[in-house]
């Protein structure tokens, strides 16, 4: 015969065993020990998180980090040397202070090439970022690491910083490194290389500075004590030797740098990196991408990042995706859900003139570096949704798709363009205000190879109480006045616009030409029945000005490409946006510049 029990009760025995097993300050007393350090998955999702940081970091920002760790490591050379000359060459007293650069740019936050190779490698083996990507990284941090050094070099071989004992020993120490057979160095390198990744991993399990310091200290005391070789002090020495002419550069580099560069990354990548890669369960692929392997790069954009794709995947990014293919969609990254209606009252519009269309919202929520807890994540995403639920019900009025997408990142106006691409999009529309997404930008790539090969047509709302019912639209020549013309002919359909056409000439003897040029130009977009307006003044803005005081809505495209990049920088010097009182809708059509252009701009 057996017996149920009331699940909400609980026994005298259980009871009293819990009061034994629990100490006065809540800790267990029996049965397991309290946990004061991460676990390697634990570890491994720090890490991650780091790794976004370098690896979306702009070159500017990671050369000039690299520079300050480079000149740095001058100081390491420094003590070493005179040391070495105040204790007589002594192993032990010599090296004691050789750790004090690694130490400023470990506890500073700078970037060291040999630092460098575990996050971000970490990172492209979780395939959130490109080979390419972290190549770019490995470069920059590297040029500016031996700027650095170069600096370094010069001010102790030429700045009378080093005393006369100093400096032989300062000598003597760069003549070992050159001394020692390549095969020798390889291997040493690859021992030290195995240090600082290792280091690394041990900095992001520490919870204190002092910890860090201690592990930072002792870690690279190991160096000069094991008779190892760094590449940045060991290419620090080789150019004091090349100042006092004593070393040809060419043989130092080749001789002497380069063995111990590779033997550097060997060891950090390969006997570091891949090994704590593997040693972490499965569970790291959710902790690290959030979302699964899903969120991953495909083959050919890890391969070759973004020439065929993505180069980078943010680290949250939920998406609803479409059951069905979607012949036209329109992408709309915002801000705030709450305030740009506006902004997606004109997407749908839009997609409403299409087949098959899909709207797909995009909250992009902007977040300091390295905020990315999964405490935080759950939070962020919770509210995203229920942002969501009003938009979608808005949507789905128009006889549209929908879908929506969150995405959490410190890079949110790169992320636009990723998110663009990645989904096909045919048009982008984006708000143009103070809270817009781009007001910290920062960037992967540089913001002109961004914004001169656009993944869809742009249209960038200026909202002035938006209303449709009189749109002026400024003709020209060009691709982007044909992407305004799609759009006021949509409008007019959907909302019943009154279309009004303006095209200015330089002077009265051109009307008739100009007359007959907008008239074709109508004719061929479905625009014949709207008004036409032909100014023969010759300045375009302030006929537009004139024009729009009757008008609800300016439609422009845009004079020239690169519309968003001055956008972006505030150096869009179109007077006309900022004069008129009615809202201004600004397009731009997608195009792709040739190789040419895009290696001499």
């Amino acid at each position: 015969m057996t017996s149920e029990r009331d699940p909400n009760t609980t026994s005298e025995s259980e009871t009293v065993r819990e009061a034994v097993e629990q100490s006065r300050s809540g800790a267990p007393a029996v049965g397991s020990v309290v946990r004061d350090r991460f676990t390697s998955d634990e570890i491994f999702q720090r890490i991650v998180a780091a790794a976004d940081e370098e690896i979306t970091s702009g070159s500017r920002e990671l050369f000039f980090s690299a520079l300050a760790a480079g000149f740095a490591i001058s100081i390491t050379f420094l003590l070493y040397a005179s040391l070495t000359a105040s204790t007589d060459g002594h192993e032990v007293l010599s090296a004691m202070l050789y750790p004090l650069g690694f130490i400023y740019i470990i506890i500073g936050g700078y970037q060291l090439y040999t630092e460098n190779t575990l996050p971000p490698v970490a990172l492209t083996l979780e395939r959130l970022a490109s080979v390419p990507a972290l190549l770019r990284n490995w470069v920059v941090v590297l040029t500016g690491n031996f700027a650095g050094g170069a600096v370094g070099a010069a001010t102790l071989a030429y700045g009378g910083v080093l005393s006369p004992e100093g400096a032989t020993a300062a000598l003597n120490l760069a003549q070992k490194g050159i001394e020692t057979e390549a095969g020798t160095l390889f291997v040493k390198a690859a021992f030290a290389g195995l240090i600082v990744a290792g280091v690394v991993w041990v900095e992001y399990a520490s919870r204190d500075t002092i910890s860090r310091i201690a592990v930072v200290y002792l870690a690279f005391l190991a160096i000069p004590m094991g008779n190892l070789f760094h590449v940045v002090v060991s290419f620090t020495e080789m150019l004091y030797l090349v100042f006092q002419n004593d070393l040809a550069l060419w043989l130092g580099l080749t001789d002497f740098v380069l063995p111990v560069l590779v033997g550097n990354t060997v060891g950090g990548v390969v006997l570091v990196t891949v090994v704590n890669y593997f040693q972490t369960t499965e569970s790291r692929l959710e902790s690290a991408r959030f979302e699964g392997s899903a969120r991953q790069l495909s083959t050919r954009e890890w391969l070759f990042g973004g020439f065929v794709g993505r180069s980078y995947v943010p680290l949250i990014d939920t998406t609803s995706e479409a059951d069905e293919p979607v012949d036209y969609r329109i992408v709309v990254p915002i801000a705030n859900p709450r305030t740009e209606s506006p902004l997606l009252e004109l997407a749908c519009q839009i997609a409403s003139t299409h087949d098959n269309a899909t709207v797909h919202t995009v909250h992009v929520v902007q977040v300091p570096s390295r905020s990315y807890g999964p405490a935080q994540r759950q939070r962020i995403v919770a509210e995203s949704d229920a942002l969501f639920e009003d938009i979608r019900e808005h949507v789905n009025s128009y006889d549209v798709g929908y879908e929506c997408s969150t995405v959490v990142s410190h890079r949110s106006f790169e992320e636009i363009f990723d998110i663009a691409r990645r989904k096909d999009a045919d048009l982008t529309l984006l708000n143009w205000g103070d809270d817009r997404i781009w007001s910290a930008v920062r960037t992967e790539r540089p913001l002109t190879e961004l914004t001169h090969r656009l993944p869809s047509d742009f249209l960038v709302l200026r909202d002035r109480d938006l209303d449709e019912s009189e749109i002026l639209l400024p003709v020209t020549d060009n691709a982007h006045a044909d992407l305004s013309a799609e759009v006021a002919a949509s409008l007019r359909t959907v909302a019943g616009s009154s279309v009004t056409l303006l095209h200015v000439v330089d002077s009265p003897g051109e009307r008739e030409r100009g007359e007959q040029f907008l008239a074709d130009w109508a004719t061929e977009r479905d625009l014949g029945d709207a008004k036409f307006i032909v100014d023969d003044s010759g300045d375009v803005e302030r006929a537009i000005e004139r024009e729009a005081r009757d008008h609800t809505l300016l439609v422009v495209g845009a004079t020239e490409r690169g519309l968003l990049t001055r956008l972006v920088t505030g150096t869009l010097h179109f007077k006309i946006v900022e004069d008129v009182e009615c809202s201004v809708l600004l397009a731009e059509r997608s195009s792709s510049r040739s190789f040419l252009q895009r290696l001499f701009g």
